[in-house]
This record gives C-alpha cells, structure tokens and sequence, in this order.
C-alpha cells in the first residue's frame, strides 16, 4: 500500500478510544497515520510495519445500549432509492453493527454458559463481536441497521466447569458453527481463546 508522504500526516498517537481495527472491532492504542482523504491507519507511517485499517469512533457512534434508541448513524446513499425515484430524497440514516460484546452474569456462571453474539461482514472475513440488540436486529433484517452486508449468528458458551472439558466443547462448537454457516478463519478471529470467560 502506497501513500505520498505528501498526502499523509505521520507519528500520530491514539491512547484508545478514539479508533478500532476495521479486522477485528477492537479498540486501538498506538502509533497512527492519516491520509488526504481521511483515512486512518495503524503505525506511525506507512512503512511502520503492516498497516492496518481504522475506523474513527466519535460521539456520535460510541456503544451505549446501541445509542439509545439508535440517536446516531451513518448518512449513505440508498442506491434503490435513486433507480425508482430519482427525485426522491437519496440519504437515509442506517448504522453499522460495532464492537460491544455480551458478557457472563453470576447467574450465567450458576447455568454453566451463556451466548455470544457475533457477524460477518457478508462480502470479507470480518468479525465483530456484537450484542443482542444487534444480532436481533440483523436477524430481523431491521432498516435501522445494515443487515444486508453482515452474516449474524450465535454462540453458546461455556464457562464453568472442568477447564479441560470447557475448552474442548466451546472449540467443538466454534468449529462446527464455522462449518456450518461458512464461516472462515471463526477460530482466528476468537484467537483459540476457548477458555475466555472461564471462572
């Protein structure tokens, strides 16, 4: 990747925060850059290393209950909008599923598991790990956000019990989700972390 020096500011820090990786939805810390066009990317300069991708949180798109009843988005150009009626208004308000994974509950810890909710980014390996609000929302296609570009699934989770025995079924099921629903590269993205949650 081939950026003018010209054409990007260098040596710029986030303390986190402000950005998450575009692979994986997690927040980052670290050395940045920015091009001309506004887009951002990890390492100071674009030979620091293998560069990847950020995405910008502001105000407007940091997780809160799904920003209460969706009072943030993304303005996009609804491209059926301008095939049928080209005089119709072109924007529309959709948002896009970010990072905000569920966590165990003491009463998760007594049953022994609970889910996970996940999605695909539908045309690239991209993972995000979501909340139910958003998977139940991709699930029922809702025009609030944009289910047509991500694949949603679940997963039960176990995390309590025999370690051993917790790790071994929790990557039985990831790899069998993965099959099933073709879901490449699923262990990657969880990092074979099989035990995470665990208590």
């Amino acid at each position: 990747m081939y950026f003018p020096l010209s054409q990007i500011k260098q040596n710029l820090y986030t303390s986190g925060g402000e950005y998450i990786l575009i692979s994986t939805g997690d927040s980052y810390e670290g050395s940045y850059f920015e091009t001309s066009t506004k887009k951002y990317y990890t390492g100071a300069n674009p030979t620091d290393g293998a560069t990847i991708e950020l995405i910008p949180i502001d105000n407007r798109t940091k997780p809160s209950s799904f920003q209460s009843e969706f009072n943030s988005g993304v303005t996009t150009i609804d491209p059926y909008l301008q095939l049928i009626s080209p005089n119709s208004p072109m924007y529309t308000d959709v948002y896009k599923p970010y990072f905000n994974p569920n966590y165990p509950t003491d009463e998760d810890y007594t049953i022994g598991e609970f889910r996970r909710y996940f999605c695909k980014k539908s045309n690239n390996i991209i993972y995000i790990e979501i909340d139910k609000v958003q998977f139940d929302l991709l699930l029922n296609k809702d025009s609030k956000i944009l289910w047509s570009m991500y694949i949603p699934f679940a997963i039960a989770w176990n995390i309590s019990g025999d370690k051993d025995k917790v790790a071994t079924i929790n990557k039985n099921i990831v790899e069998l989700t993965a099959f099933r629903n073709r879901l490449p590269k699923l262990g990657d993205y969880l990092k074979h972390n099989y035990i995470k949650y665990y208590k």
